[in-house]
This record gives structure tokens, C-alpha cells and sequence, in this order.
């Protein structure tokens, strides 16, 4: 209907499709029509009054089953046949299924994106669920739109900490403990190694591990494989899978080449012992490359990285998810990067988050000011989910573990991707959990009441229906469906998971709307009505798939 939209447009203004594509939108209230075109950007080109030409618009535009084409002001608003628009969604729905809202956009292209990225030793604390989510939900749509995606967790598995831990590890290390309780006890072993008065041995440790010792390097991996079981027992729990588990300690040898090539390009500066590239002439500082004592750093790692990943995946996109505290030093990479001549440079993007917030609006800790154990917290907000199901029923074990799994799942994850992701989250699991209002079990729950529909009405599909004389909730919905795939685009295009959370939220309350108006089992044009319900299941499911949220069938 869009495109049919544009095409009109384009043949009556001096814009490009694309351009008259962006500017074609939904209005919000429906009796402003199905879609409406602005006129304020002709008018300072035509030096007319906005007004005027929606109506010259308005009176020239006729298109085949749109009911009328009308001037509002200084929109031109576009109102399609119910009844034709209904035929055309359902049905397009009902083929395509799944792939319905997907696009091909990316086709032949690919879309490799950084996230998670959990450090070695440390628990994953609650600071990188933000980046796991988000991540996970953009490589979702980027494979939507197209794009074959890679997803890579590159871990924070080297640096002076690893120094640290190993200085605690030989003050009090206890091989029973360490076992017995890896994380927990790495926490303490840093704690120890933090201790020191000054960072020496720290750092002494850390260039003995760059120079090969085989103490150290026999430590490190055992403290790194201890890490990757955890952190897989939470990826398995979230249901999320990498293309590739690299860290930087895969690129410290590659650093030593980057600091060869920007000395050759003369963009290495000595100051003061360290290496670096001065980026005060583009208002970035300066972007550290190796230590005074030879030992490699975050950046000429990162620059190693991206260069491999280049070559590797030849990606169209690369799109780094990491807390807002990386600003700088991802544009001091970028421009490195730009500097040494990789055009690709361009097509590398940070993408950002916000904290997660406590009660008392402060960063979210617990009651003692610790660490925060993702494992804990999601474990504790299954436990929840099943307070909240067995009020409702008694299931057995089996089946209650799943569907709370599930629930508490859409709780977090939606809770997080409802809101944009620069902007901070309140972290407030009772909320989250609520069956009822803007959250991720309301969104379930609505999902099931349409399966219910279907399972007892013993739906058949079926693309012949009638579609004429729509109620006002019917139209309400109808329109909704089609709003999808739109949405789809425009949500990558800004990288944005909380427009399909939003989107889903308002086809639920159409959904809803709809339900309590009109009778489906029963009425006069039941098979209308049922594909109506199995039409919105689809497309609710695969948006709540976009913001990897796995749907229930019964709540």
C-alpha cells in the first residue's frame, strides 16, 4: 500500500522514492487515514503555503481501491478500502508466516556485531545483561533484514587485572576452593591481588603472560576455562548463541604488527616512555597504543581485532554493543583505523547503553553493595514466575520449570528492550513479572489467549474469507498488522530493539480491544474473525522472536 503511496507521490514531486518513503507515515489517530504525506519540505522549495499544495496534491492523486485521497491542513492523508487493505495484509500474512515483516535488504551482505563481552574471572555481574540483551536483539533483526550475522563475544581475557588475580592466586590460592566454586573464588583472588600498595607484581605477572611464562600461561587458562562454563550456563539459560569466542588475548601478538604499521605510516608518537597516536587535532586526546614496559593495550588490541574481523567476515556493518563509558575510546578507534587507510573504517558503529537503575533510582546493587550475580538474579526471577503461575494453576514440575523459565525471561528482556537503550532501566523484577500493563508476560499472555481462540474453535487455514463491513476494532487491528514490516526496517535502521517492543506492546492492546468488542466463536463470519486471530499470533510471534523472547502457548 506504501509503495503504491510513494509511486503516486513520485510522479507529481521532485523527491526521490526513498526520500518520499521516509516522509509517507502512519498517523496515530486513524481518522486522519491510513497513511499521510507532509508537505512542509515542498513548501520552501515550491514558496507555497504547505496547505496549498496538500490540496493540489489531494485533488490529482487517484489510486484504485483507496477509498478517498484528502487535504488536512498540510498533510496529504491516504484512507485505503478496509475491506481490500484486510484481503491484502491476511493474506500476505497467512503465506508468508514466519518470514512475514522479514526483508532482503542485506542480502549477500554481512553483519557482524560485538556484545556481552563478559571479562575472564569476574562473575557476569548484572552491568552486562544490558549489552547480551541488546546484542542478541539486533543480530535478531539484522538476519530479519537480510543480513548473515555473526555475533561475537570477545571477552575481556587479558589486561594488568590477569597480573592481579595471578598475584592473589600465589598469596592464598587454594585449588579445592577454586574448583569448588570458580567465580566466587576468582572474585576473592583479585580482591587479594588488588591489595597491593602499588601494581608492580600486577604488572610484572601480566608481561610475563605476554612474554609466554608458562606459570602464567597455565593459570590464565585455567581461570579462562572456568569462566566460559559459567558464562555458557547463563547463555544457555538467556537461549543465546555466538558465531565466535575470541578475546583480546587472541590479538596481543597481533597489537606488536599494528605498532609496526603506525610507526611505518608515521602516526606513532614516544611520549614520555608510552606509545601512542595523537588525536588532539580531531578533539579525541590521544589514544595510548603500548606501554613504556613493551606490553600491549586495549586499543592496539581492538585496532588488531577489527582489521582480522575485516578480513575474516568482509562485513557490510560492524556494530560494537558496549556501555556508554567506551564512548571515547571507540571513536579514538575508528579514526585510527580511518588514519592507517581503512576505508571500511565508516562502517564500523558504537552503539550505547544505559545503566540499570535500583529502587532508590541509584545503579542497581545488591542490598550489600556487592557484585550483582546475573545467575542469582535470574534464578531468583524464575522462582518468582513460579510463585505467579501457581496462584493462577497446578502444574507438575516439568512444565511449571518451563513456563516460568519463559515468563521470567520475558520479563527481563522486554523490561530492558522497552526502553531505548541509551536511556538507564529501573530494574525492577516484581514490575517486570506483572501480567498485566507494559511487560513482557502481559505480551505472552496475549499471545496464548490467541492460540487458546484457535485451539477451540478448531481453526483451519484458509486464504478465502470475507472481509467487508469491518468494525472499528477489526479496522483498528487490521491496521496494526500491517504496520509490521515498516516497523522491522526502521527499527534496524536505528538500531532501536524498543520500537518492536513498543510496536508489540500496541498490537496486544488492538488485539485486546478487539477480543472484548467482538465476538469471534460463533459469529456471523467466524472464519474472518479466526483468521484475523491467527494473523495477529503470527506476527506477535515473530516480533517477540525479534526481541528474542520464545513465545508460550499456554500461560
Amino acid at each position: 500500500m506504501k509503495d503504491v503511496i510513494v509511486l503516486a507521490l513520485s510522479k507529481l514531486v521532485k523527491l526521490d522514492k526513498e526520500k518520499i518513503a521516509e516522509m509517507v507515515t502512519s498517523p496515530s489517530d486513524p481518522k486522519l487515514g491510513d497513511f499521510a504525506f507532509p508537505c512542509f519540505l515542498l513548501a520552501k522549495e515550491l514558496k507555497k503555503n504547505p496547505n496549498e499544495i496538500a490540496k493540489e496534491l489531494a485533488s490529482k492523486i487517484k489510486i484504485k481501491d483507496f477509498e478517498k485521497v484528502q487535504a488536512v491542513g498540510p498533510y496529504v492523508n491516504f484512507f485505503i478500502k478496509k475491506g481490500f487493505m484486510a484481503q491484502k495484509i491476511l493474506i500476505k500474512i497467512l503465506k508468508e508466516k514466519d518470514k512475514f515483516g522479514s526483508n532482503d535488504q542485506g542480502k549477500n551482505k554481512n553483519f557482524a556485531i560485538d556484545f556481552s563481552s563478559p571479562n575472564i574471572a569476574k562473575p557476569f555481574g548484572i552491568g552486562h545483561l544490558r549489552s547480551t540483551i541488546i546484542g542478541n536483539s539486533l543480530g535478531n533483526m539484522a538476519s530479519f533484514n537480510g543480513f548473515k550475522v555473526k555475533r561475537i563475544n570477545y571477552l575481556g581475557d587479558w589486561g594488568t587485572q590477569f597480573g592481579k588475580l595471578i598475584v592473589g592466586y600465589k598469596k592464598i590460592g587454594d585449588d579445592k576452593k577454586l574448583k569448588k566454586d570458580p567465580i566466587k573464588y576468582m572474585l576473592e583472588l583479585y580482591i587479594e591481588g588488588n591489595k597491593e600498595e602499588n601494581e608492580e607484581p600486577a604488572r610484572v605477572w601480566f608481561k610475563k603472560l605476554e612474554d609466554g611464562d608458562k606459570e602464567a600461561i597455565k593459570l590464565w587458562k585455567l581461570f579462562k576455562d572456568y569462566s566460559l562454563k559459567d558464562f555458557q550456563n547463563i547463555y544457555s539459560l538467556l537461549g543465546i548463541k555466538f558465531d565466535e569466542f575470541s578475546g583480546e588475548s587472541k590479538y596481543y601478538k597481533k597489537a606488536e604488527e599494528v605498532t609496526k604499521e603506525l610507526e611505518k605510516k608515521k602516526l606513532l608518537k614516544l611520549d614520555e616512555g608510552a606509545y601512542l597516536v595523537d588525536l588532539e587535532t580531531y578533539g579525541l586526546g590521544k589514544c595510548l597504543i603500548k606501554k613504556s614496559d613493551g606490553a600491549t593495550l586495549y586499543a592496539s588490541r581492538d585496532i588488531a581485532a577489527a582489521i582480522d574481523r575485516k578480513k575474516k567476515y568482509d562485513f557490510a556493518k560492524l556494530v560494537y554493543e558496549v556501555g556508554q563509558e567506551q564512548t571515547l575510546h571507540f571513536k579514538q578507534l575508528f579514526k585510527v583505523l580511518e588514519l592507517m587507510g581503512n576505508d571500511w573504517a565508516k562502517d564500523c558503529i558504537h552503539i550505547s547503553h544505559g545503566l540499570y537503575l535500583g529502587e532508590d533510582g541509584k545503579r542497581f546493587r545488591t542490598r550489600e553493595g556487592n557484585t550483582v550475580f546475573l545467575e542469582e538474579v535470574l534464578n531468583e526471577t524464575i522462582s518468582l514466575a513460579k510463585k505467579e503461575i501457581s496462584k493462577r494453576e497446578k502444574l507438575k514440575d516439568k512444565e511449571l520449570n518451563e513456563r516460568a523459565k519463559r515468563i521470567a525471561l520475558s520479563a527481563i528482556l522486554y523490561g530492558d528492550l522497552k526502553s531505548f537503550r541509551t536511556n538507564d532501566v529501573l530494574f525492577d523484577i516484581e514490575k517486570f513479572l506483572s501480567f498485566e500493563g507494559d511487560t513482557g508476560p502481559y505480551l505472552l499472555y496475549t499471545y496464548a489467549r490467541a492460540r487458546s481462540i484457535l485451539k477451540k474453535a478448531k481453526y483451519k487455514k484458509s486464504t478465502k474469507f470475507s472481509s467487508e463491513d469491518l468494525s472499528k476494532s477489526e479496522k483498528s487491528l487490521i491496521s496494526n498488522l500491517g504496520l509490521f514490516p515498516e516497523t522491522v526496517q526502521h527499527s534496524f535502521k536505528d538500531l532501536n530493539p524498543s520500537e518492536v517492543a513498543h510496536y508489540s506492546l500496541h498490537l496486544c492492546q488492538a488485539f485486546n480491544e478487539f477480543y472484548h468488542n467482538d465476538k469471534v466463536i460463533g459469529s456471523e463470519n467466524e472464519q474472518f474473525k479466526l483468521v484475523l486471530v491467527d494473523s495477529f499470533s503470527i506476527v506477535l510471534r515473530n516480533a517477540l522472536l525479534l526481541l528474542g523472547i520464545e513465545p508460550l502457548e499456554k500461560m
